[in-house]
């Protein structure tokens, strides 16, 4: 037992060496670190609006939230969490109250601007996603703010630029300055070199009064920009619709799937100009097809001049109701028989689609109908009516004159023409109303005008006539009175 406690235990082997080499050693463990360094370490506590940086030095480094992107306002939870490693910038060694001062954004920017450099000196491309919206143009992260003008994000101008954010782009280096903190990118001139090629083929193949599918890409005052498949076409605000309009946004937004004709392409200015009314009917073609001279019609008095009155009787088509064709007697002023916005029945008395004229008549529509009567004829407000030719009615597929009975199988046509039927019904329920408030106040127009209203009808010969002693007209035919009793339930 005396032995061993003459013998003193070893309890550390010195394995470093000289004490010159224990010095360094130790200066070893110490980092040293300048502002404007790049240092890198694991996040191991959040604090508040903090983000504590273990980079094996005292204190630890407090990466404030501000400084942990360069987008504004985002989420520091979207950019970092516990336990990541990343790179940072120290921004001071000890501010007044002995921190660390670290910046994460900062680091990013170092970083990213030397290989921009690189990228800028071998005329490369950038790619990164756009953040901001800002006067002029946007904001794209590239590892810093690029800043991309408005007027290079697109072959052309582009008014709307909300739809970028959140995309990511490829765009070239125009402008680099550090110093300033500076950088400029340009979407169009990386479209336009890789493009190039495509717009050539793309265009080559394209053909006046081909019929193509695209989507709106932009609104402009004077139209609306229509991507073909990479290739932008223009809808001039003349082409877009066949009623006048004020502005493209009236009709298309962008987004919005169409179809379109190419009106023409210009190779040299490589330029395609496209119609989306060419792609629908012309109302005035529709209008001449659904409605022939005797029919009666339902508008809306949007002009009032000296030789007569103007009706919209179908969306940008108007009609013209003569001062001769207004009422029973002479009229000075077609004010005292309608006023501007007034709803009116007319009769169609010509269709002329070359000149795009239509001839109305108020006095024969009014004397077309008794308010007191029950004889109705579809066909008279607007109803179709097919005859064959000795004028005989051609009743609709699937019913049987001879049974008055619709053929099993065919409850689509039936539903379609009781349809069309009830909407005929209520255009002469409607009239009727009109014309008998038209007598009311024909005495008070008449007597406003100077004039005593004359008490005899004048009497209207139409292909469409009422009168039961006429051939070939819905109303005159025994078998198809039965159909109508029929539908009605009577």
């Amino acid at each position: 037992m005396a032995e061993n406690n003459n013998e003193v235990a070893k309890v550390a082997i010195n394995d470093i060496g000289t004490e010159e080499d224990f010095i360094k050693a130790v200066d070893s463990t110490i980092k040293n670190f300048d502002d404007g360094d790049l240092v890198e370490g694991p996040v191991f506590k959040v604090d508040h609006d903090d983000f504590l940086l273990d980079i094996g030095y005292k204190p630890e480094g407090v990466i404030p939230s501000r400084e942990l992107s360069i987008k504004k306002d985002v989420d520091p939870d979207e950019v970092v969490e516990v336990g990541d490693t990343i790179e940072a910038l120290v921004v001071t060694k000890e501010d007044k109250e002995g921190r660390l001062i670290l910046s994460k954004k900062r680091a990013q920017y170092e970083r990213a601007w030397g290989d921009i450099e690189k990228i800028k000196e071998a005329d490369g491309v950038v790619e990164g996603t756009v953040i901001e919206a800002v006067k002029g143009g946007l904001i794209v992260d590239i590892g810093l703010r690029g800043f991309l003008p408005a007027s290079l994000v697109e072959m052309r101008r582009v008014r709307d630029l909300s739809p970028y954010i959140g995309q990511k782009i490829k765009a070239k280096i125009l402008e680099l300055d550090k110093n300033r903190n500076n950088v400029v990118l340009s979407r169009r001139q990386y479209l336009e070199e890789t493009q190039s090629e495509v717009r050539e083929t793309f265009l080559s193949q394209l053909k006046k009064g081909q019929i193509r599918e695209g989507v709106v890409s932009s609104i402009v005052n004077f139209g609306a920009f229509v991507d073909l498949g990479g290739v932008d076409g223009l809808l001039h605000v003349s082409e877009l619709s066949w009623k006048h309009i004020d502005h493209p946004s009236e009709v298309v937004k962008v987004g919005d799937k169409v179809t379109v004709e190419v009106l023409d392409v210009d190779l040299d200015r490589e330029r395609i100009s496209l119609s989306l009314k060419a792609t629908q009917e012309d109302p005035w073609q529709r209008f001449a097809r659904t409605h022939v001279p005797g029919q009666i019609v339902k508008g809306k008095v949007t002009k009032i001049v000296q030789f007569g009155v103007f009706i919209s009787v179908e969306d940008g088509i108007e009609g013209l109701v003569h001062i001769s064709e207004l009422a029973n007697r002479h009229v000075e002023n077609p004010e005292t028989v309608v006023k501007p916005g007034e709803e009116v029945f007319v009769k169609v008395i010509d269709v002329d689609l070359d000149r795009r004229r239509i001839s109305l008549s108020l006095k024969q529509a009014n004397d077309s109908v008794d308010p007191a009567s029950e004889d109705f004829d579809p066909a008279l407000y607007g109803m179709p009516a097919e005859y064959d030719e000795q004028g005989n009615y051609k009743y609709p597929e699937g019913f049987d004159p001879a049974t008055n009975e619709w053929i099993a199988g065919y409850e689509k046509q039936r539903e379609e023409w009781e349809s069309q039927y009830a909407t005929a019904h209520d255009l002469w329920e409607q009239h009727k109303e009109f014309v008998a408030k038209e007598l009311e106040n024909a005495e008070a127009s008449a007597a406003e005008d100077g004039q005593a209203p004359k008490e005899e009808k004048v009497e209207e010969v139409s292909n469409y006539s009422s009168d039961n002693t006429s051939n070939g007209t819905l109303a005159d035919s025994d078998q198809l009175a039965a159909l109508r009793d029929q539908l009605l339930g009577k």
